[in-house]
């Protein structure tokens, strides 16, 4: 039944996106499973799998979900990584299981290098600018920085892309390093934990793993989300967190979300990283955005002090790229070499000729599936729930918060928004939007419900 759901899945896909991106990123996918509400599927890299997730994953869990199999999330796992752990002896693990080799790792106290992912040094605590929606974030990771007695283990830092979890663990890094050269300090990602722990498998060498893993001052893991799922990798985290918190020694953790929203995740595991202080991260607001572009201009002009900047560009800037810090400052940086090159002003005018496609991709549009996905999250309710004939008010009420804000936030018609809606009629779309239009105005908790989510859909 899964593989004839996901093959109408594909022929829908290929219908709505087109032959040439449907070959491009759906049809490199092998799904693996669907268990609890995760579908798990194979990716050529693991590229491919972020990508289809950022951009056809609700699309594709809303699909299934109509087909008949219940689906609330995707989960990608690149080829190489599936084949690692479905092989049955650690001898049979291939040499594409090997972890790929730092650049530029954290060094010990002047002794060997830890095995850790590079550091940029463009990430600190002077260059990373503090706004309301960071700024509890960059308050604990300071206090951490400071070192002394450890008051929460783990710091968890979690948040979307782009706003800031990376940039805070380098820093929190560099400055420890810095006031204590000798303390042993180790960051890598999550992926990179577990290609290690392979290794030390593949080698019969898990002694020696854990006795590095163990020794350390500071323990820093990025997108822990990425080990969920994986029962062996997890088991031998859950023992290195405990070794580490007995000795009272530093952890510092990031996921993409909190950790018992983290699907995959042992109950044992998400237990101990609320031990600390969770912190999120929340999207930007226009105030932040300006004072990050404020700031890398500032940079940027040491570089190419020739640029000049007319006034209001900046701002243009901080409004329409909203969503991701690092796609601004990538547009920021764009720009600059754009007017170096070309020998003219940054004006309104030449921002909009060198960052058309930028500018398009910022323009996003919301989609009912997206809709339906943030109001059943928001309510603690399926896909399914909300698609379902269901009329308690405790799924009737949010089914219509959804409704109303598909009308309000598409340009689709009220039959295809009731065809969404599990294959309603539009007269029920037009009561729902009548019906939230008057408690938005005799329901405050209706009214904070219906502005957060439109808030969040258009960030």
């Amino acid at each position: 039944m899964v593989i004839e759901c996901w093959g109408r899945v594909c022929d829908q896909l290929r219908s709505d996106i087109g032959q040439d991106a449907f070959q491009n990123w759906i049809e490199p996918l092998n799904l693996l499973s669907v268990e609890h509400g995760v579908a798990s599927f194979s990716a050529p890299t693991s590229f491919v799998g972020t990508w289809v997730n950022r951009n056809y994953g609700d699309s594709i869990a809303l699909m299934m979900t109509r087909e008949g199999v219940d689906v609330d999330r995707l989960d990608f796992k690149a080829d190489v990584l599936v084949k690692a752990e479905k092989a049955p002896e650690p001898e049979a693990l291939s040499e594409q299981a090997m972890p790929p080799k730092a650049t530029r790792p954290i060094r010990t106290s002047g002794s060997e290098d830890l095995p850790g992912a590079p550091l940029d040094n463009r990430f600190t605590f002077d260059s990373f600018v503090v706004g309301k929606p960071n700024e509890l974030a960059h308050a604990a990771a300071r206090r951490v920085a400071e070192g002394g007695p450890v008051t929460f283990n783990p710091l968890f830092l979690y948040g979307g892309v782009g706003l800031g979890k990376t940039h805070l663990m380098h820093a929190i890094a560099w400055e420890i390093q810095e006031r204590n050269p000798k303390a042993k300090v180790l960051y890598l990602s999550a992926e990179q934990f577990m290609y290690r722990f392979v290794q030390a498998l593949r080698f019969k060498d898990t002694m020696s793993f854990k006795e590095l893993f163990r020794s350390v001052d500071v323990l820093m893991v990025d997108d822990v989300q990425f080990i969920a799922g994986k029962d062996s990798t997890q088991d031998e985290f859950f023992h290195t967190f405990n070794a580490l918190v007995d000795q009272n020694k530093q952890i510092i953790i990031s996921a993409d979300r909190a950790p018992g929203e983290i699907d995959g995740l042992e109950d044992r595991i998400k237990s101990r990283l609320q031990w600390g202080l969770v912190v999120d991260l929340h999207p930007t607001d226009y105030e932040l955005r300006l004072g990050i572009l404020q700031s890398k201009a500032e940079a940027q002009l040491k570089h190419y002090p020739e640029v000049q900047l007319a006034e209001g560009v900046l701002e243009f800037l901080a409004h329409r790229i909203s969503n991701n810090v690092r796609v601004l400052e990538g547009a920021l940086t764009r720009l600059f070499a754009f007017a170096s090159l070309v020998g003219r002003e940054v004006t309104l005018d030449v921002v909009q000729e060198s960052l058309a496609d930028v500018l398009r991709a910022s323009d996003r549009k919301v989609t009912i599936d997206e809709i339906i996905r943030k109001v059943a999250d928001h309510y603690n309710l399926r896909l399914t729930d909300i698609l379902s004939p269901r009329r308690a008010r405790s799924v009737a009420r949010p089914r219509q918060v959804a409704m109303f804000l598909a009308k309000t936030l598409t340009s689709k018609s009220l039959p295809e928004i009731g065809r969404r809606f599990g294959g309603r009629d539009h007269t029920t779309v037009i009561h729902a939007v009548k019906k939230i239009e008057e408690l938005r105005s005799i329901d405050n908790q209706i009214a904070e419900d219906v502005e957060l989510l439109r808030r969040m859909l258009e960030a």
